[in-house]
């Protein structure tokens, strides 16, 4: 009986322990100046990233959080533009190819250009998916997955907070010049 009961309080620190862990494949754990796995043209020292993002934009750009459902400020977005990373400024997804998916985050059908993000595979979790780094600058965007729309079957799910939006129609405006 004693066995039984230590083996379940065992069972049940470990499964408490495991459902709070942290990814370690985050961009924050592999892609710093100290530990770095991969290697992205710009490259910045945590702190530096700490001084430029948002606690929110830092969460979950460079340790691979995710924003709740149904609360970034892009999920439903219809304006035209462009999406461009949070982090470096790089262009990532454009508002033709964002589609509304019910999962909450903005969604896309494709990336602006071949070879503007990187794929891996993410097992956080106790899970197997696709997450979407930028290729830039290697902050983690969100993830890829096969059920989406058009020829190729995309959706890459990404959060609010790891994209910034510029609107492709809005009026420049010039000064005039005096004669």
């Amino acid at each position: 009986m004693k066995t039984t009961l230590i083996l379940i309080a065992l069972g049940v620190t470990l499964f408490v322990t495991g459902c709070n862990a942290a990814p370690t494949n985050s961009p924050a754990a592999t892609n710093n100046s100290t530990n770095s796995t991969m290697k992205f043209p710009l490259q910045r020292t945590e702190a530096e990233w700490r001084k430029i993002l948002t606690p929110e934009q830092y969460h979950v750009l460079r340790e691979a959080g995710t924003e709740r459902a149904f609360t970034g400020k892009y999920w439903d977005a219809k304006t035209p533009g462009e999406y461009h990373c949070a982090a470096c400024g790089a262009l990532l997804f454009k508002s033709d190819d964002k589609f509304d998916s019910g999962c909450g985050w903005p969604s896309f059908s494709e990336i602006a250009a071949q070879g503007k993000v990187i794929e891996r595979q993410d097992t956080s979790y106790g899970m197997v998916r696709t997450e979407v780094l930028c290729a830039n600058c290697g902050s983690h965007l969100g993830h890829v997955f096969d059920d989406g729309p058009g020829p190729k079957g995309l959706r890459y799910c990404i959060n609010s907070a790891s994209i910034d939006f510029a609107d492709t129609n809005a009026p420049t405006w010039k000064v005039p010049e005096k004669k």
